[in-house]
């Protein structure tokens, strides 16, 4: 007898399933950690990883030049994750209004700023904007474009959770006499923030590396920082190890700090 799709898809793994698991990950670890030697062994073929290309990372004015670039990053990538937020909010709520004149704008929105990539959104708010009086700095010519961008993914996210929520919390909160309003804000998204924690983590990292798109506008963020240090020093590898070490670090915060906001949600 054939088990149910449920079963197989969510049940506990079984030991020999597990066991497999494990041969598949220390397979998977091994082939990396061999790719790894090769490429760092191609660097130090070509004198990339040589003492004089790693001597300026001992002076405080070049760890100072970095700093200010993460933090260009931080700041920027913050406000573009609270416009994505609170912008994909609204969109949800439109997506799902009874009222054709809201829902079919906000369908609209949606799709044309999911299937617009971030980097056009970019140039619009560098080279078209000024061209119709509108100017922005370069922080918001570059902020706006990817909260904007990533507001559509959001929303689609949150919807994705509130269509996961039992039907029977929704009609057990109408009995009570709540407003519609009172159903979603007080009932069904709180739950529905439970199910998409892990794919707004996963947003919030691509708002981060999205950042990186800041040499059009010439944001002085960490990447362009290190574009320049490269340019000074002539240190290609050196440079982008350390820099992707920074954003490794930082996009390890973020999913730590969800976690941790998380779990009061269980």
């Amino acid at each position: 007898m054939s088990r149910p799709l449920e079963d197989i898809l969510f049940a506990a793994p079984s030991p020999r399933a597990r066991i497999t698991t494990r041969m598949a990950s220390v397979m998977a670890a091994a082939m990396l950690l061999a790719l790894a030697v090769a490429i760092g062994y191609q660097f130090h073929d070509a004198g990339q990883l040589d003492a004089p290309f790693w001597e300026f990372f001992a002076w405080p004015t070049t760890w100072t030049f970095l700093a200010k670039g993460l933090l260009g990053t931080l700041k920027s990538s913050a406000m573009a994750a609270a416009i994505a937020l609170s912008f994909g909010l609204v969109l949800l709520v439109g997506r799902l209004s009874r009222l054709k004149l809201v829902r079919w704008p906000s369908v609209a929105a949606i799709e044309f700023l999911r299937g617009t990539p971030t980097l056009l959104l970019i140039y619009v708010c560098f080279l078209v904007l000024p061209t119709l009086g509108i100017k922005l700095s370069t922080y918001w010519m570059l902020t706006l474009p990817i909260g904007l961008s990533t507001a559509a993914v959001v929303a689609e996210v949150y919807r994705a959770g509130v269509l996961a929520v039992p039907r029977g919390q929704t009609d057990a909160a109408r009995s009570l006499g709540m407003t519609e309003a009172q159903v979603f804000f007080l009932i069904v998204f709180p739950q529905a923030l439970r199910y998409i924690v892990p794919a707004l983590v996963a947003q919030l990292v691509i708002v981060v590396k999205d950042t990186t798109f800041g040499y059009v506008v010439t944001y002085g963020e960490l990447m362009q920082n290190a574009k320049v240090l490269i340019a000074n020093y002539h240190a290609l590898v050196p440079v982008y190890l350390v820099v992707a070490l920074l954003y490794c670090l930082v996009n390890y915060a973020i999913s730590r700090a969800s976690k941790r906001l998380s779990r009061p949600m269980h």
